[in-house]
């Protein structure tokens, strides 16, 4: 068996997982699976407590990246400055879009879900789901905006609460 190219990932390294979020490389192992001997990168999800095994060849086809640029994450904070757009299509029809989007791993997407589901105070009540949906990309954001600046989640949470709080005095 060759040895494709090494992997850009490393211990220690915070990743994208498209369906987690953030979490940190714990580890390489290799494991014997139905007699075939698999290097699988061990990332720890330290927030859900949990813990996710992926094969190391695998890793980009299943989506996993490094951490945004500081520049991706600018853009992102850009576009939650933006006018939230929503489309008249019905909810269900929605509610999956902006599940793909958090699920995408794409920070500039999820940061689209953040502003398009953000309320003010004064704007009309969140149903269940489009809450639950608004902070799983909040929390997606947050978490990656942290690992990128290098604060902690209340600091980066406090940076997007910001954005959100200036865009509706706009």
């Amino acid at each position: 068996m060759t040895k494709t190219k090494k992997s850009e990932f490393r211990p220690n390294d915070y990743v994208v997982y498209p369906a987690h979020g953030v979490g940190q490389i714990v580890s390489i192992e290799e494991q014997e699976i139905a007699g075939l001997t698999l290097e699988l990168f061990v990332i720890s999800f330290e927030k859900d407590k949990m813990t996710l095994r992926v094969p190391t060849n695998k890793a980009t086809e299943v989506g996993m990246r490094s951490l945004s640029t500081p520049d991706v994450v600018s853009k992102a904070m850009a576009t939650l400055k933006g006018k939230a757009k929503v489309k008249r299509a019905m909810w269900s029809r929605r509610a999956q879009e902006y599940e793909q989007k958090i699920n995408s791993g794409d920070l500039i997407s999820i940061a689209e879900v953040v502003r398009d589901l953000h309320r003010t105070d004064d704007q009309r009540e969140q149903s269940y789901s489009e809450r639950q949906l608004y902070e799983a990309a909040l929390e997606r954001l947050t978490r990656e905006v942290a690992a990128v600046s290098g604060v902690d989640e209340a600091g980066a949470q406090k940076q997007v609460d910001e954005v959100l709080v200036s865009r509706a005095a706009a």
